[in-house]
C-alpha cells in the first residue's frame, strides 16, 4: 500500500516511504532526491545579500513612530538614537506634527571593511496627521535614552466658557 508523507516528514525528510500515516495533501509524495548544498559561512551570505555602498544614501529616511492617546493627550514616540536634541526640529500645528533631523556617521569606514550595514545615516523626517486638534502652546517634547516623546494636549471642543459683556 502506497501512503502519502506528511508535511513535516516531507519538510525534514526523516521518514521512509513505507511508513503509514495521514496526510492532508491529495498529491503523492515526490520521490526524487533533493541535493542539499553545503551551508555558507554566515559572513559570506550577509555580504552577498546586503548591498553595501561607500557613499551614504542620497534619499531622506522616514522616521518610524508610535502614536497613541490617553484621556487628555496624544503621545508620539520615536527612536532618535545618535541625534542630539538640539539637532531635532519639531513643528506643531493644531492637526499635524513634523519631526526632522539628521544622523551623521562619527567615523568613515570603507565599504569592503563592513560585514553588515543596516543602520540609517543621513537626514530623516516624518509628518504625522493627528486624529484631533491639539493645544500647540501647551505641547512638550523630551528625549531620554534615544527615545523622543512628544506630548500634545487635546483640545476640548465641548468645553464652553461664558463671557461677561462689559459696559462701556
Amino acid at each position: 500500500m502506497i501512503t502519502k508523507r506528511s508535511f513535516f516528514n516531507r519538510l525534514y525528510g526523516n521518514s521512509s516511504v513505507g511508513d503509514t500515516f495521514d496526510s492532508f495533501d491529495d498529491e503523492l509524495p515526490d520521490t526524487t532526491l533533493i541535493r542539499k548544498e553545503p551551508r555558507e559561512n554566515a559572513t559570506e551570505a550577509t555580504k552577498r545579500s546586503l548591498p553595501l555602498d561607500d557613499a551614504p544614501s542620497s534619499g531622506e529616511g522616514q522616521l518610524p513612530v508610535d502614536v497613541h492617546q490617553t484621556a487628555n493627550d496624544i503621545v508620539i514616540q520615536a527612536f532618535v538614537a545618535g541625534v542630539r536634541p538640539d539637532e531635532l526640529s519639531i513643528s506643531i500645528s493644531r492637526d499635524m506634527v513634523e519631526i526632522s533631523g539628521a544622523r551623521m556617521e562619527r567615523e568613515q569606514i570603507a565599504g569592503p571593511d563592513y560585514f553588515t550595514r543596516e543602520l540609517f545615516w543621513g537626514s530623516f523626517s516624518r509628518t504625522i496627521l493627528l486624529p484631533q486638534e491639539v493645544d500647540v502652546d501647551a505641547s512638550s517634547a523630551s528625549a531620554k535614552d534615544g527615545l523622543l516623546t512628544i506630548i500634545l494636549p487635546k483640545l476640548d471642543k465641548a468645553r464652553q466658557t461664558k463671557l461677561r459683556v462689559k459696559a462701556g
